[in-house]
Formats: structure tokens, sequence, C-alpha cells
């Protein structure tokens, strides 16, 4: 099981590598529409707020299969995010 402090970290590197990828998108194709950018980015923060506040969560009871839970969401909606960027092209 993940503690609580190195989920935060991982929910923290994983989606700011995301914003940051839609940056670099952005830096490389100025003459395209930013606003699929701006949408992704304003997912990730959304992604980024709601896991946090699971994290957060004190009424779980079992707190292993809670961080396991939130650890298996960060990773499919990271996914679901990247594609979103790959797709930009």
């Amino acid at each position: 099981m993940a503690s609580k402090k190195d989920l935060k970290k991982d929910i923290n590197y994983v989606l700011g590598d995301i914003i940051e990828a839609v940056y670099v998108w952005e830096y490389a194709n100025k003459g395209k529409d930013d606003k699929k950018g701006e949408a992704i980015i304003d997912e990730a923060i959304g992604v980024f707020d709601d896991l946090i506040a699971k994290v957060n969560d004190r009424k779980v009871e079992d707190k292993k299969a809670h961080f396991n839970a939130i650890n298996k969401e960060l990773e499919d909606k990271g996914r679901a995010l990247i594609e979103k960027i790959n797709k930009l092209g």
C-alpha cells in the first residue's frame, strides 16, 4: 500500500506532467487552436482536485483498498488525458 504522502506525490507528478505535455504541444503548434489544450488542462486540474479530496477523506474504513482504488483511478484518468493529448495533433 502506498502511503498517503506518496500517493499525493504520484497524483501531483502524473497530472503535472500531463499539463506540461499540453504546454509543450501548444508551444510547438502555435498556429493551432489552443482551446482543446486548455480544456485538457482544466480537466487535469479537476481530476487533481477530485483525487486529492479522496485521499484526504478521513471517514474511510479500509484505507488500503481506498488508496488502491485512488491509484487505479489515477492511472485510468491519466491514460485518458494522455490519449486526448495524442489526438490534438
